[in-house]
């Protein structure tokens, strides 16, 4: 099975996984002060998405930040999110904070040793070396649960919403997507989903801060693609960019942060996808491009 494939088969299990994902037992708003999450890449979106759902209260941070300033962590409870386990820099600053929890799907992973508690991620998938779907799903919620009582849509409107609006969706190779405090990590979740598919120019971007900087790095025929509901601002903005030559997607999406939050990341996932069948590519960019992958490797493990 080729990568794109198994990409497009693990988005599919994301259906029977909503309907079977058991939350976590909620943390009290005391505990999660002494809290930090920390991760990389798909990670650090989990993590991120933690902090903005606690309203702030536990943070998330990058481990080689938390590495390189060790005193941050000698008194904190850090959980770890990492599906592989492996990646050296969560399992240094494990070993020095003052309690670590891995929230990994590698049981005997190296993380999963040197840190003090487990959460097992247990979401099943073609076991294909591809781009992270599920997997983010699962580790997502996962750290959402632990700070916040959620409510899990058990449907597939969501799903079949996300994956009619990618349909519909013309964009260029050169990408902006922007979001608020709820969507900025999925924006940049959308954002990896291009660099590793399709090795795009894409960026993520908080959408105050793009009217300010990245705007002006605009070209007509770019594409922007805003992860906010539709309100005066976003429409105006839209509105705007249009009249420019800007390509522009705002899809209509449902007020509740969690539908949010999972319609954003299927959307994501489809989109990119999409993209990618249309090039009729069997394989995922980073699997491809063994030389940059190598130098990926090098460096996270």
């Amino acid at each position: 099975m080729n990568s794109i494939v198994a990409y497009e088969k693990d988005i599919e299990l994301q259906l029977d996984f909503l309907r079977s994902f058991k939350k976590q037992k909620t943390i009290s708003q005391n505990r999660q002060k002494n809290i930090f999450f920390s991760g990389s890449g798909d990670s650090l979106v989990s993590s991120m998405l933690a902090e903005s759902f606690s309203n702030g209260m536990v943070k998330a941070m990058d481990p080689l930040d938390l590495y390189r300033n060790k005193e941050l962590v000698k008194s904190k409870h850090v959980y770890f999110v990492s599906i592989s386990g492996n990646t050296i820099s969560n399992i240094k600053v494990a070993k020095t904070a003052k309690k670590a929890t891995a929230i990994t799907s590698q049981p005997k992973s190296k993380l999963a040793k040197a840190s003090d508690e487990t959460l097992l991620l247990t979401s099943s998938n073609t076991g294909v070396f591809t781009a992270g779907s599920i997997s983010f799903l699962e580790s997502a919620l996962t750290c959402i649960s632990l700070v916040k009582k959620i409510t899990i849509p058990r449907n597939d409107k969501l799903f079949f919403k996300a994956q009619t609006d990618a349909k519909k969706a013309k964009i260029s190779k050169r990408l902006f997507i922007l979001g608020n405090l709820y969507t900025y990590p999925l924006a940049m979740y959308c954002a990896a989903k291009f660099y590793e598919l399709l090795g795009y120019d894409a960026h993520y971007c908080k959408t105050e801060q793009f009217s300010h900087m990245e705007l002006f790095s605009l070209k007509k025929g770019d594409t922007v693609i805003v992860f906010e509901e539709k309100n005066l601002h976003t429409k105006q903005l839209v509105k705007n960019l249009e009249k420019i030559g800007i390509n522009v997607i705002n899809p209509n999406v449902p007020s509740d942060k969690i539908s949010q939050m999972i319609y954003y990341t299927f959307f994501s996932q489809m989109l990119s996808l999409n993209e990618a069948k249309k090039q009729k590519k069997k394989e995922c960019h980073f699997v491809t491009e063994e030389k940059i992958r190598n130098v990926s490797n090098q460096m996270i493990y």
